[in-house]
């Protein structure tokens, strides 16, 4: 029997985020691979969290710096270990590696933490630009990087981040590999037309600082020039937890709409004629501008948020930086049919040449099956990993280790 174990951060929320859907993604190939699948956690769960018992999956509430994790690993005694982003893998990978040493480690990076932070700072100083200094200056940076070095190989959602840590940080490839969203593309012939279509949309969760701040900005600079040229028509805004700054903007005389929570995305998206992500600042590829192309929809966003997306190939859309250009091509997207189909049939090749499940599946069976030959010799090729791993586990397992002990004379 081949077992596979997730360490989730959270418990996966696919309708919310599209970090969950990433998760799920993942558990179906795995699924798929005629593996047992179990997912364990030391979050709470929330009325979003997916309901697992219906997917066949068995999940397991752990707890931080408990030797009760040691004997859980043992039991299930997993062929496959996959963090769920590095704050997992520092919290639980030396455990791993101690009790299960033959499993391999996988980390799913959902995007580099390190990026995303060093951006947001960068933003609230002022700075548009992030230098290769600021990058390497931080500590979740070596934090994170440290985390890529000590798993067998890492998965990259962004083909930015994959040249980064190349180019960047000069880790070798064979500690990473590029899978994106898995997708099974089937695109629609039977989509809304445009002239069935209308208003725009903005969907973003809450806790996600960069779509808070695409709101915010949305709301003070874009829309109104956009409402101004376009008085009949609405921006709607969606996304789960949804901060009191956001609600409290819902006016109907302006055309801003704040619905909240959106069940059925799908249908959002093909109701809605364009799509609005001014994003900047954030990292990985957007789950928002996926669903967009997946349901005919073009999109208006910003550098940051079209990154990593779409390689060599035309944007689903338009890519502005600037509030006037920004409302330049929302206005034009639009009001021109022309422009707006090219933009749907530019989205259909970006998800055919880069979202294929089955091609991204192979690639990564092929990743997993050529290590499990000779896992032995990857691991010697990386003593930087091996160094690491000998460092962190003696410094994580006695800080585990103390305050274990601390917590039971704290219950004595």
């Amino acid at each position: 029997m081949k077992n596979v174990l997730f360490i989730g951060f959270v418990w996966p929320e696919p309708t919310t985020t599209a970090a969950g859907s990433r998760i799920l993604q993942l558990i179906t190939y795995f699924k798929q691979q005629n593996y047992t699948v179990t997912f364990a956690s030391t979050a709470a769960k929330s009325v979003y969290s997916v309901d697992f018992s219906s997917l066949g999956v068995s999940e397991k509430q752990i707890q931080l710096n408990n030797a009760s994790f040691n004997d859980f690993i043992s039991d299930l005694n997993p062929n496959i270990v996959v963090f769920d982003r590095f704050l997992t893998e520092e919290q639980f990978g030396w455990r791993v590696a101690q009790v299960v040493p033959n499993a391999l480690r996988i980390l799913d990076t959902e995007d580099l933490h390190f990026l995303r932070k060093t951006r947001e700072e960068a933003f609230k100083k002022g700075n548009s630009t992030v230098t290769e200094t600021l990058l390497k200056e931080q500590e979740i940076t070596k934090r994170e990087i440290a985390s890529i070095y000590r798993c067998d190989f890492s998965l990259l959602i962004s083909m930015y981040e994959e040249q980064l840590l190349i180019n960047t940080f000069k880790i070798d490839s064979s500690l990473f590999l590029h899978i994106p969203f898995m997708l099974n593309i089937s695109v629609s012939t039977n989509f809304p037309l445009f002239k069935n279509r209308k208003d725009f949309v903005c969907i973003g969760n809450g806790k996600h600082k960069p779509n808070v701040d695409a709101v915010l900005w949305l709301h003070k600079e874009i829309w109104p020039l956009i409402r101004k040229e376009l008085p009949e028509v609405n921006l709607h805004i969606y996304g789960a937890y949804l901060p009191q700054q956001i609600t409290e903007k819902h006016n109907p005389k302006t055309g801003f709409l704040v619905h909240g929570w959106g069940e059925n995305v799908n249908q959002i998206m093909q109701q809605t004629k364009v799509n609005l992500a001014p994003l900047r600042f954030g990292a990985g590829i957007k789950g928002k501008l996926v669903d967009a192309m997946c349901n005919g929809t073009p999109s208006v966003t910003t550098q940051i948020g079209a990154e990593g997306m779409h390689g060599i190939l035309p944007w689903s859309g338009e890519i502005s930086t600037t509030v006037n250009s920004f409302v330049a091509s929302a206005i034009s997207l639009y009001t021109n049919e022309t422009k707006w189909l090219q933009a749907q049939k530019n989205g259909e090749q970006i998800l055919n040449t880069y979202y294929a499940k089955s091609k991204l599946e192979d690639k990564l069976s092929n990743k997993i099956s050529t290590l499990q030959k000779d896992i032995k010799k990857h691991r010697n090729a990386n003593f930087i990993g091996s160094l690491l791993q000998h460092h962190s586990m003696m410094s994580t397992k006695y800080l585990s280790k103390w305050i274990a002990e601390k917590e039971k004379k704290n219950e004595a």
